[in-house]
């Protein structure tokens, strides 16, 4: 019979700790190079709590019931829409005051196609379809398509800071992007104090920050895009009931869809629009 010494035993026990230990460090070197977002800037849950940010109302303006709203800017005294429909999605010019639509084109005769978030950028507005992967880029004057972008997610919401485009994807990303081609430069994960925002939704650029909408919500939030952190939070509950229009609440819902969704920046007054989908009314807002 082969007896095994005990100090054998204890070198083999030993090795063995030694053997598994290793392994466990090389699947976590494995584990991590295989993240997809492994250039995304990420935080922690030490954030402190967003500053709530309040406001007040300027006045009320109509708002198209027809329009889906995904993407608004206002840019040089007119409003720019992109509104989603797999049918009808469209790209509008409006009138603030009165609400009448000056130009406007049906983005695509494909049913397939679902418009979402627009910026205006270097004379062009570039808008995002949901789940075709396509980046549609038109003349701001005549609305005529002029190019077209691969996209590898699901398009949502659509800004600019002057230099990148920046784009959401119903994830807790934001990616900054070069117009020119649409490839991604960096990205970065939004986060708050209790970890990772998801549904970023239609995004709007003011003086060093991203507001987005969050789907299903009534917040929008502040980002700094260095940083992912989020800033500030603007709680808009109820805001379509004091719009004075008469419309029946039961139809604006998370079950609906037709939620808050829409932010504009006015720089001359330094003053916000926002509206929802298919709302009644756009307001104008101060905050606080």
């Amino acid at each position: 019979m082969f007896v095994l010494h005990l100090p054998l035993l204890n070198s083999l026990q030993i090795m063995k700790r030694y053997i598994t230990a290793f392994l466990l460090i090389v699947s976590l070197i494995a584990c991590n190079n295989n993240k997809p977002d492994n250039n995304a800037t990420t935080n922690d849950n030490s954030n402190p709590p967003p500053l709530l940010i309040s406001y007040s109302i300027v006045k009320v303006y109509p708002h198209d019931t027809s329009s889906y709203t995904q993407g608004l800017q206002w840019y040089n005294n007119v409003f720019y829409e992109g509104t989603g429909d797999y049918q009808n999605s469209k790209l509008l010019k409006t009138d603030l005051a009165s609400g009448k639509i000056l130009q406007h084109i049906k983005i695509s005769g494909d049913s397939s196609v679902f418009g979402e978030g627009i910026t205006v950028f270097n004379n062009k507005i570039y808008e995002l379809t949901w789940k075709t992967h396509k980046v549609n880029v038109y003349d701001l004057n005549t609305f005529k398509k002029v190019n077209e972008f691969d996209w590898a997610f699901e398009g949502w919401g659509l800004t600019n800071n002057g230099k990148e485009l920046i784009v959401s994807t119903g994830s807790s990303n934001l990616y900054f992007v070069e117009p020119n081609n649409f490839k991604i430069l960096r990205q970065v994960s939004v986060t708050d104090n209790n970890g990772p925002v998801s549904m970023l939704n239609e995004l709007e650029y003011v003086n060093g920050f991203v507001y987005s909408n969050i789907y299903e919500t009534d917040n929008i939030i502040k980002i700094n895009p260095e940083t992912g952190n989020v800033v500030g939070k603007i709680d808009c509950s109820n805001i379509l009931a004091k719009s004075g229009m008469s419309y029946n609440p039961s139809e604006y819902s998370e079950t609906t869809g037709y939620v808050l969704n829409g932010i504009a920046y006015d720089s001359s007054k330094n003053n916000f629009y926002i509206t929802g989908k298919q709302w009644p009314a756009l307001f104008e807002i101060k905050l606080n």
